[in-house]
């Protein structure tokens, strides 16, 4: 059976991680043009004033998409970069820049997905308290709409955010994203609020903007993967995976972010504890943050293991294994979790799924034949498809996949220590070359996942 005939085979990018161009054309300043200039947040002082200069290279950027096969590209609209200030004055170079990039897509049969938010928040909104200010969710609502009516004609599929729980839960709770503060719940419960119903809001108005419009959502959250295949074990990490914990860990979960979006209500696990903080009247707001949506995203890498228990919860946390393989980034390689993370989040949601963003960063480096060769990627992606095939193959009504990353870019606070792309990007000279990885991956599209 395998992948649908329709499957999107796609690749994904975020403006801040790879346009550069950070102070051209008018653009506004973001909360990571200001932390990534602060000293000893980004690994060896690394910013993302150019990165890989993508926003003057889009066009031969585009043309290693189509050398790739890539069906779909998707990238996030810089807020600062279209509306200096957040609201108010439109920066029309800005807008130019992305219709250009949109028509070269199409052009070269490549369907555009829209991220609207990435991270890059106008500065110019954090001073005036950004995502704690009830006003964020009319200031989102407003740019959502910019980019409904500039893009719309041409752009049929948005995602309103990218991982809340990394922009909290990094930027405003443990503080190692920008911009870096660490705030008590009293103060992020409310910010989490106002993030899920500016994607209500924003959801409605792209609706109303775009004809024939297609909308999702792209949380994230480490899945849990049973221990073994006993009911037990698939129920304890079901129930692991939906259940919001007590301590500061409620702004990385998954259903904290995606029951009231998917299912309109907050999950009861959360509430016990959570409520307190929670803006008043917040009961008639799920009405706005509850709104249908044409597939749900998730961006998954690896996950956790989980076994039924004689305890409270019902369940307990089990370490990885002594020795277990790892990428560069010390992340654990657990293939399952592209087919539990699919599998638990259907069951719950009974959305169409897309995997918005899985990929590995790996040691690569241009070996004296002047390629790069990295089996290990391949390795990785090969068995991580194969679990997402298998959770297609099971029932799970699974739409596209989009590689993480297109390209080598800035890795937020780690600067440019990790290589996540399909092309290696020298960033002294800007020079790209493929990847071995990037015509595996190319194999992959054109047999659409048969060879795996």
């Amino acid at each position: 059976m395998g992948f649908r005939k329709d499957f999107i085979w796609g690749a994904a990018t975020a403006s801040y991680q790879i346009e550069g161009a950070a102070f051209e054309d008018g653009k506004g300043l973001s909360v990571w043009d200001r932390f990534s200039h602060e000293p000893d947040k980004v690994f060896d002082g690394h910013n993302g004033d150019v990165a890989c200069d993508h926003y003057h290279r889009y066009e031969s950027d585009v043309q290693l998409m189509k050398e790739i096969g890539l069906k779909a590209y998707r990238f996030s609209i810089s807020w600062p970069r279209v509306l200096p200030e957040g609201k108010g004055a439109v920066n029309q170079k800005g807008l130019d820049f992305y219709n250009r990039l949109i028509d070269q897509l199409l052009k070269n049969d490549i369907r555009p997905f829209v991220t609207l938010f990435h991270w890059d928040y106008p500065s110019a909104l954090q001073a005036l308290g950004a995502w704690e200010n009830p006003d964020s969710v009319k200031w989102f609502e407003e740019y959502a709409a910019l980019c409904a009516r500039t893009f719309g004609d041409r752009v049929k599929d948005f995602i309103t955010f990218n991982e809340p729980q990394c922009f909290i839960g990094l930027g405003y709770t443990i503080g190692v994203h920008a911009p870096g503060l660490k705030l008590p719940d009293s103060s992020l419960v409310p910010m989490s609020h106002h993030v899920l119903k500016s994607h209500g809001v924003a959801t409605r108005a792209l609706r109303s903007l775009v004809p024939d419009v297609r909308v999702g959502y792209a949380p994230c959250g480490d899945p849990c993967m049973p221990a073994s295949l006993s009911p037990e074990d698939i129920e304890a990490a079901r129930k692991a995976y939906f259940t919001v914990p007590e301590n500061q860990g409620w702004a990385f979960n998954a259903a904290w972010w995606s029951d009231p979006a998917m299912l309109g209500c907050y999950p009861e696990s959360g509430l016990k504890r959570l409520e307190q903080f929670l803006p008043k009247g917040w009961q008639e707001d799920l009405k706005v943050i509850h709104q249908p949506l044409d597939f749900y995203g998730q961006n998954i890498y690896n996950g956790n293991y989980f076994r039924a228990a004689d305890n409270e919860q019902g369940f307990e946390k089990l370490p990885h294994p002594v020795g277990c393989p790892k990428t560069a980034i010390q992340w654990p390689i657990t293939p399952e979790a592209l087919y539990w993370g699919p599998y638990f989040l259907y069951e719950r949601y009974k959305t169409p799924f897309i995997m918005t963003e899985n990929g590995m960063s790996a040691h690569d480096a241009v070996s004296l034949d002047g390629k790069v060769h990295d089996p290990n990627r391949q390795d990785f992606l090969n068995r991580y498809l194969l679990a997402f095939k298998q959770a297609a193959e099971d029932g799970v009504d699974i739409r596209g996949y989009f590689h993480w990353s297109l390209m080598d870019n800035y890795e937020w606070a780690q600067g440019y220590r990790e290589r996540f792309g399909l092309i290696h990007v020298d960033y002294e000279t800007q020079k790209r070359i493929l990847k071995d990885s990037a015509y595996w991956y190319r194999g992959v599209i054109e047999s659409n996942g048969e060879c795996l």
